[in-house]
């Protein structure tokens, strides 16, 4: 899924004019997906880039087009700001990305309304960014800014789950996301209610000790790999 966006952009994008607005529409698509959820028509899409439904069906060849080219362009942004994050793992880099969160705001809508959806496009958004995730984690690792693991991709799939399940939580009980104005500033309330926990628990932990861990590795009969230094 994560490639075939950037296929039918390769092969219907003859210039940098063509690539300027064919990523108008995928725009204009990301904004209206995550409003209106993924039955609007192609026309009110071409309405909202400014073009004709000829047009969208010329860069993109279909809705399923479209959505494959919303679905690559979120992973990349979202995995670029949280590889960026991670290797310069520093306050100053996490307080940019904090006082920009509006920037953000369409593309977390997109994937709120994507994981509200279900079905196969659904788990294949979620699977190509856990995927994604696990590499950005690697690279922190490789950095020095995040720890090793004793099986990363396991680590990566429960986080992975943890923020999608809670977004998806905390959303579904603070109101309606289709009105731009009240998501926004919803999506800040949600980051200022979670940024200090979350920080506290990736950095300090939970338990005052490593005992609980310790003892259900001793009774695992194949317990994984030592922890890596």
């Amino acid at each position: 899924m994560f490639n075939v966006g950037a296929v039918v952009l390769r092969e219907r994008a003859g210039g940098a004019g063509d690539e300027k607005t064919a990523a108008r529409i995928r725009d204009a698509a990301i904004d209206r997906f995550g409003r209106d959820g993924f039955g609007v028509g192609l026309r009110a899409i071409a309405s909202a880039a400014g073009v004709t439904a000829g047009l969208v069906v010329h860069y993109f060849g279909s809705k399923d087009g479209l959505r494959a080219a919303c679905d690559a362009h979120v992973q990349a942004t979202v995995r670029e700001a949280k590889e960026k994050a991670l290797v310069d793992g520093s306050a100053t880099a996490m307080v940019a990305q904090l006082a920009a969160v509006d920037e953000f705001a369409p593309l977390v809508r997109y994937l709120l309304r994507s994981l509200q959806s279900g079905g196969v496009l659904a788990t294949g958004l979620l699977e190509q960014m856990i995927a994604n995730a696990e590499q950005y984690l690697a690279t922190g690792e490789a950095a020095g800014v995040v720890r090793p693991s004793r099986d990363p991709a396991a680590r990566t799939r429960y986080l992975a789950y943890q923020a999608a399940g809670g977004l998806l939580l905390w959303f579904a009980l603070h109101g309606d996301i289709s009105d731009d104005d009240e998501f926004r500033a919803m999506l800040r309330r949600y980051v200022d209610e979670t940024i200090l926990p979350g920080l506290e628990v990736f950095s300090q932990g939970l338990f005052v000790d490593r005992s609980m861990l310790d003892e259900f590795l001793a009774a695992m009969p194949d317990p994984p790999p030592a922890e890596p230094s």
